[in-house]
Order: C-alpha cells, then sequence, then structure tokens
C-alpha cells in the first residue's frame, strides 16, 4: 500500500466515564492523523454524552450509540460496519481503559503497510503484562497456547484485541456470519483473517491492568472462549475457506 491512508481507532466503552478524555487525548496525540470512533453502549455513567461533548471540540472523534450492552464483539462489528462504509483503509481496534497502551498505534500503522492484521501481542520477544498475578498469567498463556494448539495456527497471541485491519481483511471474512461476541471474538478474526490466507505479523505490546474501575475480564469469561475455540475450528467457515489459499505469515 501507498500514499495517505485513513485509518480509524474503534474504541467501545461501557461505564468508562473516568477513561474516556485521558485515552481519546492519548490516542490523538500518539497518532495524530487517526480519527476515533467512540462505541458506547447507552453507559449509564455518562459516558456518551462525555464523548459526544469531545466530539463537538474535536473532529477527529465520532461517536456511535447503541441501544443497550450487547457485548463487545457485537460492538466491534458496529463499528466496523461504520468504518468500512465510510471508506476508511484502516480499521483498529483497542480497549478504553489503557490496558492497550496508544504509544504502540504508530508501530502498527507502520507495521501495516507490510501485513494485512497486525497483532498487538503480549507473547512474542519484547512483549509482556504488568500487574497480573500468577493466575492470570498461566489461564492467558494456557488459553491462547490452547487456542493456537486446537486451531493449528502459529500467532502467538490468539487472545488479544489490540489490532490494525486493513480493509481488505474485514471485507473478505464476511462479518455478519462472525458467531462469537465474547473474548473468544478475538480468536475467530484472527482465525478468519488466517484462513482466507491474509499475512498476519505481530508486534510486542506490555498489556497493564486498567487505572481505574474495574476489569471486565473473569475466569468464567476465559473459559467459555476455551469451549468455543472447537465450534470456530469446525464452523462451516472453516471447512469451506480451508480449500482457499493457504495462510502466509509477514
Amino acid at each position: 500500500m501507498s500514499g495517505a491512508r485513513r485509518a480509524v481507532v474503534c474504541l467501545p466503552t461501557y461505564n468508562e466515564k473516568e477513561n474516556l478524555e485521558a485515552i481519546l487525548t492519548a490516542i490523538l496525540a500518539s497518532a495524530p492523523e487517526v480519527d476515533v470512533l467512540v462505541i458506547d453502549d447507552n453507559s449509564p455513567d455518562g459516558t456518551g454524552q462525555l464523548a459526544d461533548a469531545y466530539a463537538a471540540r474535536d473532529p477527529r472523534v465520532k461517536v456511535l450509540h447503541r441501544a443497550g450492552k450487547q457485548g463487545l464483539g457485537k460492538a466491534y462489528l458496529a463499528g466496523f460496519a461504520w468504518a468500512l462504509e465510510r471508506g476508511y483503509d484502516l480499521v483498529l481496534e483497542m480497549d478504553a481503559d489503557f490496558s492497550h497502551d496508544p504509544k504502540y498505534l504508530p508501530v502498527m500503522l507502520a507495521k501495516s503497510r507490510d501485513a494485512d492484521l497486525v497483532l498487538g501481542s503480549r507473547y512474542v520477544p519484547g512483549g509482556g503484562t504488568v500487574n497480573w498475578g500468577v493466575g492470570r498469567k498461566i489461564l492467558s498463556r494456557g488459553g491462547s497456547l490452547y487456542a493456537r494448539t486446537i486451531l493449528g495456527v502459529g500467532v502467538r497471541d490468539l487472545t488479544g484485541g489490540f489490532k490494525c485491519f486493513r480493509k481488505e481483511v474485514l471485507e473478505a471474512i464476511d462479518l455478519g456470519s462472525v458467531e462469537c461476541s465474547g473474548y473468544a471474538f478475538q480468536i475467530e478474526l484472527t482465525y478468519r483473517a488466517i484462513r482466507r490466507g491474509f499475512t498476519v505479523a505481530e508486534v510486542p505490546i506490555v498489556f497493564a491492568d486498567r487505572r481505574v474501575g474495574h476489569s471486565k475480564m473473569s475466569k468464567k469469561i476465559v473459559l467459555e472462549a476455551i469451549r468455543k475455540v472447537w465450534s470456530i475450528r469446525f464452523s462451516p467457515f472453516a471447512r469451506a475457506e480451508g480449500r482457499n489459499k493457504a495462510p502466509r505469515a509477514a
């Protein structure tokens, strides 16, 4: 790809009022060329209204209001559809709670010139986590290894949610048929991209626990995702795409 590329960061929110202004400011400072789409699921704490106020001050910020909380995956799918309808070349996803540091955005955007899908990875050299207990580290690494083994892919961090897609990837993987909405959503999207033969690259990031508020992650969510791996592996999509071109690595 060459020339100027329009990029948008999809930022789902639910009760993120304490983080929102700071994360928007940090994203736009780190990557001034991007737009940010806040996808708010009718947060009771007023996050959506705060996003509207920020958007009124900065045209790079857009807001998509949804009727209620329907799951992270559904929020991202709505954001992706919004971005594709408006012709963005690159579509990124990240958390609103500073678990994903905006300082990595320039690296991911630069890498997207060589790869169709760029993953911010905790499990490649230079990546890692901070403020995690031993149990959470084992659960996360074990879950990722389990998914990699069942799905037969070489990506180190299948469960991460810090990504940069070229629009062609999202157009090709049939977003309307995506089955998962929770934690397994991230596994399914990356797996679909791989099965379509798109190049996938991982860049190291350090993932930190959220600065304020409470984590929405739980053991139950991770274990549910592990069960979902089997349905992803034997989905009609996986069988059909298995006849397409082989996966490539960047």
